[in-house]
């Protein structure tokens, strides 16, 4: 019948599998979405498996392996042998060992947060009743911003319970690892909303990863507050999505008046990263700030993202095009590359950095290179003589503490002040949506817009030699009185 033979090779072998898997599928997807048929939960989520296989889903991890409340260990770095006991302990429900496990870790590793909030967890199981929250961060995606952002949590956690909890009830957080990864944030927040004990959500990080599990939040009915994301797109999601970080506008702001009325240039040019939104939200805003006051953007391309992205070469290029200033907007991932930028720049440009710039690795692997940048940021560590969250963070975590530390405390204060007026997820997002809704901070009030963003303006930090860091250079503040902005 045939005259030509059919050649089963590799490629064909997988196509014909594929196929045959489709057509023995597709009848149960169709009466799996059919509310008429039942079945299962297992069999459901077995079946879900396999659809995810075929649709080359790259993530098979569920979610549920993701998250813990202590029965799984998350960070695996600087593990300690009583740390390990006291994940063993908690899953079999032996809540009073694994307090004093956990106790035991924190006598050597004092700066686990990790640790400290299933310490509390432990505490609040062993009372009973505890109000619990969810923070999801990217503990494969960037280890060291997931530490910052849960030390936030942990200290405000610690806090309230050693204070007696809320109403008598103290407060455990389930932890959960999204590696900033959009496709994995949108499943956290699936899990969030589907687990009822879980009362509001503090997450994500990167602003991709908000942007894509906000609105997942925002119809299950379940507050989110992000202590990091600033991209302006998550002002239009809904009344559920919050955040303690100023956005994208109010980081502009501050810095395109430095540049313009204290620095004196004219002619600025932005390196972008065209795949993180919150890069894109600090190019759009700044770009009409510098307009609004009389100042040029310099159209000179210069996207990180890019595949013939070439470091070494853009300040010259810039100079070239007649600028005199140069915003470097990177997104987390990108930090490297925004400082191979100011080290080939050799104090040409004027630096000015996004808030994704005011890291560790700033100071460390910029040195000189980097000396005078000019950084918005959301919070400086003591922008408040004597300010007791500033104090306290030292004393828990024995040094020093970052912006995401104090944005992740006032998301977490927020909750809490919202929990003390209701315990269900509708009453936390009455309270804090109430105008007149406000409690303390690490420096400042927490308040809320209508948009959900809160009512905070940046602050500025500049790059200089000093010894605090470790490093040789420190972030200094810029003391900001009206149009005047002086060094602190």
């Amino acid at each position: 019948m045939f005259k030509k033979k059919l050649k089963i090779n590799q490629k064909n072998t997988v196509l014909l599998v594929y196929v045959l898997i489709l057509c023995l599928l597709a009848p149960l997807i169709v009466l799996l979405n059919n509310s008429n048929v039942e079945f299962s939960d297992k069999f459901k989520s077995k079946l879900n498996s396999v659809v995810n296989i075929t649709q080359g889903n790259k993530n098979l991890e569920s979610p549920k392996n993701r998250t813990s409340l202590g029965d799984r260990i998350l960070i695996r770095a600087n593990m300690t042998s009583s740390k390990q006991a006291g994940i063993q302990a908690y899953a079999s429900q032996d809540y009073k060992t694994a307090l004093q496990q956990f106790q035991n870790s924190l006598k050597s590793q004092s700066n686990d947060p990790e640790t400290l909030i299933y310490w509390n967890n432990s505490l609040a199981k062993l009372q009973g009743d505890p109000l619990t929250i969810g923070t999801s961060v990217p503990i494969g995606g960037n280890l060291d911003v997931a530490k910052e952002i849960l030390r936030g949590v942990a200290q405000a956690q610690t806090r309230i319970n050693r204070n007696g909890g809320i109403n008598g009830r103290l407060m455990a957080v389930k932890i959960a690892n999204d590696d900033n990864d959009p496709a994995i944030a949108l499943e956290i927040a699936r899990e969030f909303v589907k687990d009822k004990e879980i009362l509001a959500v503090i997450g994500h990080n990167d602003s991709n990863a908000s942007l894509a599990a906000a609105p997942i939040y925002q119809a299950g009915k379940l507050v989110m507050i992000t202590p990091t994301s600033s991209a302006e797109g998550l002002s239009e999601i809904g009344d559920y999505v919050f955040r303690t970080t100023p956005n994208t506008r109010a980081l502009s702001e501050s810095l395109v008046d430095y540049a313009i009325e204290v620095a004196g240039k004219k002619n600025i040019a932005i390196c972008v990263d065209s795949e993180s939104e919150v890069s894109k939200s600090f190019q759009k805003e700044f770009t009409w700030a510098v307009y609004n006051r009389g100042a040029n953007i310099i159209s000179a391309p210069c996207d990180f993202a890019a595949a013939n992205f070439n470091p070494s070469e853009i300040p010259s290029q810039m100079i070239s095009s007649g600028a005199d200033a140069l915003f470097l907007a990177p997104s987390i991932r990108n930090v490297n590359s925004a400082i191979a930028i100011a080290q080939a720049n050799q104090n040409r440009l004027t630096l000015l950095g996004s808030h994704s710039l005011n890291t560790y690795a700033t100071l460390a692997q910029g040195q000189k290179d980097v000396n005078g940048m000019v950084i918005s940021a959301a919070w400086y560590p003591h922008a408040r003589i004597n300010n007791t969250f500033d104090l306290d963070a030292q004393k828990l975590w024995k040094g020093a503490i970052n912006w995401r530390t104090a944005m992740a405390y006032d998301a977490t204060e927020a909750i809490i002040a919202a929990l003390k007026t209701g315990v269900t997820r509708e009453a936390i997002d009455i309270t804090l949506s109430n105008p007149l809704f406000t409690t303390p901070g690490a420096t400042k009030p927490i308040q809320f817009l209508p948009s959900g963003d809160r009512n905070m303006q940046g602050t500025l930090i500049k790059v200089q030699p000093g010894n605090k860091s470790g490093t040789g250079y420190d972030f200094v503040l810029l003391e900001q009185k009206k149009s005047r902005i002086s060094l602190k």
